[in-house]
C-alpha cells in the first residue's frame, strides 16, 4: 500500500498523466524526487515480434543520455541491448544485477558503453502488463549510491495503479486513433454534424459542422441557438422536420437539400446517444453534406468512372441527388421521354436496376471520398 503522502502526490500525477503533454511528465518528476533518483523513465517498447519500424516510446524526467551516447545507442547498441524487457515478470521490481550479467562479455561491454555513460550506474525496473497485452518500463536510476529498500517498497507499491493508467491509456488512445480514422473518412466524404436539444437548439458540432454553419451561407444558428437558414424556404423546412421528429422519434429521418449549387444536404434523425455528465442529452442528429465540386465537375468524374455521354452523366447526377425523372429533365432540359430512354443507357452502363441502385453505385463508389 502507497502511504498518504505518496499516494496523494503519486497517484494524482498517475491519472492526469495520461491527458498530460508531455505524457505523465508529473508522475515521473514526482517520482524522481520522491526516490532521490536522477533519472526516471517510462517506456513502452513494439512487441518483439512486430515490425522494426515501431518506435519505442520514451517518457522521462531528469538528465537524458549525453546525445552522443544517446546516437550510438540508436545506431548500433539497441541491437545488443542485453536487458531482458519481455522476460521481466509483470509487477517485480529488479535491480540491475539480476537484469545484466557482469560476467557476460556483452552484458559489461553494454553497461560501460551506454548505462555508466548515461549516469544508470544505479537503477531499479518494473514492468508492468495492461490487460490487452500492452507493456509499460519504469525505471528509476542514479549515478550513485544504492537505494534504500522503501525504493524499492515504493516501486512495487505503485505497480497496481500504474497498470490501470497504462490499461485506461491504452483504450483512449485505441479510441483516439479509431476516432481519427473515421473522421478523415467522414472529411474525405465532405460530412459533418450537428447535435440538436428538443428544441432545435445547437448543441455541439462537429470542425466541418462549425464550418457549414459559418460558411455555407444556408444553415445558421438563429435566435436561441436553434438551427434555421438564410433561405426562409428552407428554413420553414428545417422547423417542420425538427418539430415532425421530436413528436414521432420513430418517423423515418428526413432529407433536406439545402442548395443545389453548390451542393448542399441535410438528413436529420433521432439521436441514439446516450446522456453523460459532460452535457445535455441530444435528441437529434443533423448530418451535413456538401460537395465541393461543381456539378460539371461530378458529371466529369461521372462520365470517366462509368462511360456515360455528356447529357447521360447530367441525368444521373440529377438521379443519384432525390429527383424523379420529370424533374430531372426539366432540370437538365430534356423531354420526359428523352429521360427516360437515357437513364435506360445509365443502368445498362452502370448495372443499376434502377434509380435506388443507380444512387447505392455512385454515392459508394469513390467519387464519395473524391
Amino acid at each position: 500500500m502507497l502511504g498518504e503522502t505518496d499516494a496523494a502526490e503519486l497517484l494524482e500525477a498517475l491519472i492526469l498523466g495520461m491527458v498530460e503533454d508531455p505524457l505523465w511528465s508529473t508522475f515521473l518528476s514526482r517520482l524522481r524526487r520522491r526516490t532521490g533518483a536522477d533519472y526516471t523513465s517510462l517506456v513502452f517498447r513494439p512487441l518483439p515480434f512486430g515490425p522494426e519500424r515501431n518506435r519505442v516510446i520514451h517518457l522521462y524526467s531528469g538528465r537524458p543520455s549525453p546525445p552522443i551516447v544517446s546516437q550510438l545507442y540508436h545506431e548500433s547498441l539497441h541491437m545488443t541491448d542485453p536487458l531482458p524487457y519481455q522476460d521481466m515478470i509483470d509487477g517485480r521490481v529488479y535491480a540491475l544485477p539480476e537484469l545484466l550479467r557482469f560476467e557476460d562479455p556483452e552484458h559489461e561491454s553494454y553497461f560501460n558503453q551506454f548505462l555508466v555513460p548515461s549516469g544508470m550506474n544505479i537503477l531499479r525496473m518494473m514492468r508492468v502488463v495492461e490487460a490487452s497485452g500492452v507493456s509499460a518500463w519504469l525505471t528509476v536510476s542514479r549515478r550513485r549510491r544504492e537505494f534504500d529498500s522503501d525504493v524499492d517498497t515504493l516501486i512495487d507499491a505503485t505497480g497496481p495503479y500504474l497498470r490501470a493508467a497504462v490499461h485506461s491509456y491504452v483504450a483512449l488512445e485505441r479510441e483516439r486513433i479509431t476516432a481519427s480514422v473515421a473522421n478523415e473518412a467522414i472529411r474525405r466524404m465532405n460530412f459533418g454534424w450537428l447535435t440538436l436539444d428538443a428544441e432545435g437548439r445547437i448543441l455541439d458540432a462537429d470542425s466541418h459542422g462549425e464550418n457549414l454553419l459559418s460558411g455555407s451561407g444556408m444553415l445558421v444558428r438563429g435566435r436561441g441557438q436553434r438551427l434555421t437558414s438564410k433561405n426562409r424556404d428552407v428554413a420553414r423546412e428545417i422547423s417542420s422536420a425538427i418539430q415532425a421528429l421530436i413528436e414521432n422519434p420513430r418517423s423515418r429521418p428526413r432529407a433536406i437539400v439545402l442548395s443545389r449549387e453548390p451542393w448542399l444536404d441535410m438528413l436529420l434523425i433521432p439521436a441514439n446517444i446516450r446522456g453523460g455528465p459532460t452535457g445535455p442529452t441530444p435528441t437529434l442528429v443533423a448530418y451535413v453534406h456538401a460537395d465541393n465540386w461543381t456539378s460539371a465537375d461530378r458529371c466529369d468524374q461521372l462520365g470517366q468512372l462509368f462511360g456515360l455521354a455528356p447529357s447521360e452523366a447530367r441525368l444521373a447526377l440529377a438521379l443519384s441527388r432525390g429527383m424523379s425523372i420529370s424533374e430531372a429533365a426539366g432540370e437538365i432540359g430534356l423531354t420526359v421521354e428523352s429521360a427516360r430512354t437515357y437513364s435506360k443507357r445509365i443502368y445498362v452502363k452502370t448495372g443499376a436496376r434502377g434509380q435506388a441502385d443507380l444512387v447505392r453505385f455512385i454515392h459508394r463508389s469513390v467519387l464519395a471520398i473524391a
